[in-house]
């Protein structure tokens, strides 16, 4: 049914306020929604209300209209990174910025702007996203999803076609163009399969058969390294080394649910703390989106998105952690002897569709020259030669590889934030990701007014179980398998393709009856572990082995989440400032764990001294009563945090993890174990020695504040952040990558992001929040919202959630906006 909502004007502080009579204008037509590469119809329009912060509250008639708003705020806060990303899925890159510059890899895992182009070139050319778009629902996307996809388009270009931009990242430049729905819907795809075929752009564009006279030979290029089938000497570490690598890349986050069992007032409560990158098209962007009778969500988007994906509603708030489940896997080919563009499938052969790719490529002259590559793909996917750097594929006159990426053959991502938007409470959350079925890569965990908690791993993954591993695997994927979830197949047996569940919505995936669950638990958290520990009283066990590993040892920001989310379970009584509390804590578990043992080994070191990898001798003495004195804590001011991170990074490189503590680890006590350091390891000296060498060769004090050289630079003003490195184990998770040798460290590039803190019920309004956008809404440093938010962070504070009408029309400083397309 279409909602009409009306609007009236009032003065507020000499701004007129819209909050009656006027309806918003009509959507279009239904039948003319997600049809493509055509403008969307005149006559969209939205009002928005700027609360603190810069925070827009977005109102609109119906879907169309609340899209158009959307993307019409978005690109107020964002253009030139918006603008960025569609060059990114236009596959130009390499025509405007050169074909060797990395592109931020927001959008794909791509090393070059060479690869990406060829890759997103090949899914525009191949209308990937214009068949997805074409299917119905439930297994397309639905009506309103389109319509939100329709309307942001819409908003985004009006903005354009409006404003004129200042930024002087894309002040002027062509690139900057109006967009599509079926851009928006592409931007929605390529996170769809960040985790599968973007994760993989360069193997899919590096791709080559062997040379005729290899094939001919029968031999493969790589018969005299000794190597196994893959190329890699230990596949197993390779491919546990790859997505170890990813999860050092600082993606991640942290949640807890809080059941009405734990709480002061019997009702749920939700901390959400996402780690994401702090610059470029991964960032998230805060919003409220209202249809009034229909929707009324307040939360987060991924820059592009037209969806909100963290939030809450009025009943019911929810976060997601990036998952341990692998949402692909690989199959092993037989190329036909002879002819390696062919395989074999039950003994018969099948061709291989070879799709020529070809981008403009601007030169080191200025001028274009085309360039043509060819994709080969077969009916499980795109060939493949490699699992990043660390796991070598070649395509060989013996074997390929194929990549089966089920998010691929979906584009419901959209649908699924929808539904979650509109759930009233976690049995509606399971209902949604019951219905859906979009999400690629993520847990969601979620709490709500009825008290109720839940965690779910509800992934699109393929339907491997260890069954069909046992059956089907190849000798590659008996040691992948087992080491880190990622199946290769054999494919050249027909039997080995991949079943339906009975409650799946496509081909191959599991359905949610076998994703692992669990409600009502006091606490439900997740900080990117699998789903075992959950709550560490009640563990999840008996999934395949592609949903994640279980008794294995968990990281220390796991167990440190673990330690203090049961501590606070067991407390009782808790609140939203509870939850805030938490957040800033600002406890580093290693420190805790290590520290003590450290500094008295230290302590002990003869003449003070350590020899460093070169066999040199270090004074480290000055370390001892640095680390001894530390606070244990990751606040601007603590000192000895500087000097334990580097020391802390340099041990996990310097000793075996076998050897790192002297107490193994035991599942019976999987959150206290292992513990005790192993100084008696001689790579404790050395990690000592890299430590103090490393504060030295940079100029900073052993004691410095960490907030001195922990920070960012806005407008000249630098910014002290609190938090600490994956190593330390911290819950405030923030990323900066070391310089080298007189570099020290640079500014934090990824880490905690949009912090919400959610309980219900105790006054006027049904919900309270607590949020914190840690690097701000904008990314224009000419907006007065270029570094506000960000300031808070550093001082360790968050924001009131306006959520309720009367909290928006309280606003100091609300401002109100009637955006439109004429």
């Amino acid at each position: 049914m279409r909602l009409r909502h009306s609007f009236r004007a009032l003065a507020v502080g000499g701004l007129a306020l819209l909050t009656g009579a006027g309806a918003l204008p009509a959507a279009a037509a239904p039948g003319a929604a997600g049809r493509g590469d055509r403008p969307a119809a005149d006559g969209l329009s939205a009002v928005i209300r700027y609360t603190e912060y810069g925070i827009p509250h977005i109102v609109a008639d119906d879907y169309a209209n609340l899209g158009f708003g959307n993307g019409w705020a978005q690109a107020a806060d964002a253009v030139c990174t918006l603008a960025d990303g569609f060059v990114t899925l236009r596959g130009e890159r390499a025509r405007y910025f050169g074909p060797d510059a990395a592109p931020d890899r927001s959008l794909s895992d791509a090393a070059t702007n060479l690869s990406s182009d060829l890759y997103f070139r090949g899914v525009r050319d191949a209308r990937t996203v214009e068949k997805l778009l074409d299917r119905p629902a439930p297994e397309g996307p639905s009506r309103q999803a389109k319509e939100l996809m329709r309307g942001w388009a819409a908003g985004y270009n009006a903005w354009l076609r409006k404003n004129k931009i200042t930024d002087p990242a894309c002040r002027g430049k062509e690139w900057v163009r109006p967009v599509t729905a079926t851009d928006v819907a592409r931007r929605g795809y390529a996170l769809i399969v960040l985790g599968g075929q973007g994760a993989l752009a360069d193997a899919i564009t590096g791709a080559r058969p062997p040379s005729p006279a290899a094939a001919a030979a029968g031999k493969s290029p790589l018969a005299a390294t000794g190597k196994g089938p893959s190329g890699a000497a230990d596949p197993a570490a390779a491919v546990r080394s790859y997505f170890a690598a990813r999860h050092d890349q600082g993606m991640g986050s942290n949640a807890v649910a809080f059941s009405g069992a734990t709480t002061a007032n019997r009702r749920g409560l939700l901390l959400g703390n996402p780690h994401y990158p702090w610059h470029g098209g991964r960032r998230f962007w805060q919003s409220q989106q209202t249809i009034p009778g229909e929707l009324n969500v307040a939360g987060a988007s991924l820059l592009g998105s037209p969806a909100v994906q963290i939030g809450h509603n009025a009943s019911v708030a929810w976060s997601h952690t990036v998952a341990t489940g692998v949402p692909m896997n690989l199959y092993e080919l037989k190329p036909v002897p002879g002819d390696p563009r062919s395989y074999l499938v039950d003994g018969r052969p099948e061709r291989m569709t070879e799709r020529k790719v070809t981008v403009a490529v601007r030169g080191k002259d200025g001028r274009l020259a085309d360039v043509t590559r060819s994709q080969w793909w077969t009916r499980y996917g795109p060939v493949v030669v490699g699992v990043g750097a660390e796991l070598p594929l070649p395509w060989t006159a013996g074997s390929a590889y194929a990549l089966a990426d089920p998010n691929a053959a979906q584009l419901r991502f959209v649908d699924s934030s929808l539904g979650l938007s509109k759930a009233r409470d976690v049995k509606g959350v399971r209902e949604a990701l019951r219905r859906t079925q979009g999400l690629p890569w993520v847990n969601t965990i979620a709490a709500d007014s009825g008290g109720h908690s839940l965690y779910t791993q509800s992934q699109v993954l393929p339907r491997v179980t260890d069954a069909v591993q046992r059956s089907c695997g190849t000798a590659l994927g008996r040691q992948t398998y087992p080491a880190s979830g990622l199946a290769v197949l054999d494919g050249s047996r027909g039997a080995c393709a991949l079943g339906k569940d009975r409650d799946a919505l496509q081909p191959g995936i599991f359905g949610p009856s076998a994703m692992p669950t669990l409600v009502d638990a006091p606490y439900a958290e997740n900080s990117n572990d699998s789903a075992w520990l959950a709550n560490a009283d009640r563990p999840l066990t008996g999934y395949p082995r592609i949903f994640g590993d279980v008794a294995t040892e968990r990281s220390l920001r796991t167990r440190g989440g673990l330690e203090d989310v049961a501590a606070m379970a067991k407390r009782g009584r808790l609140t939203v400032q509870d939850l805030e509390r938490q957040q800033f804590a600002e406890r580093a578990p290693t420190g805790d764990l290590a520290a003590a043992d450290a500094a008295a080994a230290c302590a002990k070191l003869p003449g003070g001294t350590a020899k460093g990898r070169d066999g040199r001798p270090v004074d480290v003495s000055g370390a001892c009563g640095v680390l001894a004195r530390w606070d244990r804590k990751l606040t601007n001011g603590s000192k000895g945090a500087l000097l334990f991170d580097r020391f802390a990074r340099a041990l996990v490189r310097e000793v075996p993890a076998d050897r790192l503590w002297r107490v193994p680890f035991d599942a019976r006590k999987p959150v206290t174990t292992p513990n005790t350091l192993n100084t008696a390891e001689p790579g404790f000296a050395r990690a000592l020695a890299a430590a103090v060498t490393d504060l030295r060769s940079a100029g900073i004090a052993l004691d410095a504040p960490l907030g001195e050289h922990q920070f960012v630079v806005r407008n000249g003003k630098r910014i002290p952040v609190p938090g600490g490195t994956e190593v330390l184990g911290a819950w405030n998770k923030v990323e900066s990558r070391w310089n080298g040798p007189g570099g020290g460290y640079p500014e934090v590039a990824m880490g905690t992001s949009y912090v919400q803190a959610v309980g219900f019920g105790g006054g006027s309004c049904p919900v309270t929040a607590r949020t914190l956008l840690a690097y701000s809404q904008s990314d224009d440093a000419s907006s007065a919202h270029f570094s506000d938010q960000t300031e808070l962070f550093s001082k360790g504070r968050m924001i009131s959630g306006r959520f309720c009408e009367k909290d928006i029309l309280a606003s100091p400083g609300l401002r109100v906006v009637r955006v439109h397309q004429r």
